[in-house]
């Protein structure tokens, strides 16, 4: 893509990634997308439910570990050159991997709707605040278009965004925390007590699980990674820093919110506001949303077009950035935030699981660009151990999340298991074929 094209050129070819990507542009790309309201409101899930020390712990051990899958996919990309969706061609066929990506363009699309209204409702506070008019829709309208322009720009315009953005969230959050320390005794939140039903398993599930969420976008980014070691310490460390900031903060604001007696609320900014922050906190939630919302964009649009390859980026970049608006509208959105995180953990743990195992240790000479992407069409249309690995997988996710919990989480349990099987029954398909 030319830098003097107003709208994005990119494309699923190999041939046209551009290594734009250093270790600190992948650092602050996946800083800049996990620093993200969804992500200030789960971390506002975890407290009262346990002790302030006990959430952060969880939160540093469950980031560490669910990132390392999203690092896996994202070297895939960047030894490839392939987006998420074109990989999965590799394991689940040419035909099979329309369903991950289908149902990853959704899910990319209800990401969208729940922090657009987010956004809208923290640009409104700012706008009332100094001005004292009140819109929630509009402002909600305004954000996602101006997410829609971004997107449209491509990786390239993404990823100056996302430098600048990371920079300042990482400044305004520190401004908060800053703000809080001297007017509030902060240090009290240790000392509250666990009240909730959620108990230690299940938030390390919900932290893994946020992990997991992003792994669709990983090779769709780290493809334009220069080096593998920007590919795996960028996105590890970005991604890392900006979950223990991120749910920190909403942790944080949580606690000191109860500890004053404030009634809980979806909304950081509104917590906020009551402590006389509410602007600057409305401000980190803007640019956060800009920097999220704009990456769902454009990989929404990539799994588009890893099923409809001929349509050119712009188009359905377009129409996608459309419906993210229109959804974003939606009455009540908010209130299934937690079981949409739970759901789309049990749609994309199996699947990824099997794309990693099938690619470092079963078949990676299959992943070239010439033979998922110039020669898809004599690849087998579906790969029936994959899928019934896959429905093994979702099952299990399935009954795990909601019929019979378990007390540690269902994200890794559903991961390992899903691999494994898949693992052995394809050795055992390659030894009937080959004769002794």
């Amino acid at each position: 893509m030319k830098n003097n094209q107003v709208l994005g050129q990119d494309t699923l070819s190999a041939d046209d990634v551009e290594h734009s990507l250093g270790l600190p542009g992948t650092f602050a790309l996946w800083l800049g997308a996990n620093v993200v309201v969804t992500t200030i409101l789960t971390g506002m899930f975890l407290v009262p439910d346990l002790t302030f020390q006990h959430a952060m712990l969880l939160i540093l051990i469950g980031s560490a570990i669910g990132i390392i899958p999203l690092v896996l996919i994202g070297v895939m990309g960047q030894q490839t050159g392939m987006t998420t969706m074109v990989l999965a061609r590799g394991t689940f066929g040419r035909k099979g991997a329309n369903f991950p990506a289908w149902v990853n363009l959704l899910a990319l699309i209800a990401w969208s709707w729940i922090q657009a209204l987010l956004a809208g409702m923290s640009l409104d506070y700012a706008v009332e605040s100094l001005t004292g008019y009140s819109n929630v829709a509009l402002f909600t309208v305004i954000c996602e278009s101006l997410v829609v322009l971004i997107a449209l720009r491509g990786h390239l315009g993404i990823e100056k965004v996302e430098k600048i953005a990371a920079l300042l969230m990482l400044g305004l959050s520190a401004v908060v925390l800053f703000a809080l320390n001297r007017h509030y005794d902060l240090p009290s939140i240790t000392q509250l007590e666990p009240e909730g039903v959620l108990g230690g398993g299940v938030v390390f599930d919900i932290v893994v699980a946020t992990a997991f969420s992003w792994i669709p976008l990983a090779a769709d980014y780290n493809r334009h990674c220069r080096s593998l070691k920007a590919a795996v310490v960028g996105t590890w460390g970005g991604y890392v820093v900006a979950t223990l900031v991120a749910m920190g903060l909403g942790a944080t604001v949580s606690a000191l919110s109860i500890s004053v007696g404030m009634a809980p609320t979806y909304d950081p900014t509104t917590l906020l506001s009551g402590f006389g922050f509410g602007l600057p906190a409305a401000l980190v939630i803007f640019f956060s949303v800009l920097t999220t919302n704009v990456m769902c964009v454009y990989s929404a649009t990539l799994s588009f077009m890893s099923v409809r390859p001929k349509v050119p980026f712009w188009k359905p970049a377009l129409i996608i950035g459309v419906m993210s608006v229109i959804g974003a509208l939606i009455p009540g959105i908010l209130d299934q935030f937690q079981t949409f995180l739970l759901i789309i953990g049990s749609v994309f743990i199996p699947a990824f699981s099997l794309m990693i195992v099938d690619y470092y240790l079963l078949g990676r000479q299959r992943y070239t660009s010439a033979q998922l992407i110039q020669a898809e069409h004599s690849l087998p249309a579906f790969n029936w151990l994959a899928l019934g690995s896959y429905a093994v997988g979702a099952l299990l996710a399935y009954y795990w999340n909601w019929v019979a919990p378990l007390d540690f989480g269902a994200s890794l349990p559903v991961f390992v298991i899903t691999g494994a099987l898949y693992f052995v029954v394809s050795k055992v398909a390659l030894a009937k074929r080959v004769p002794a």
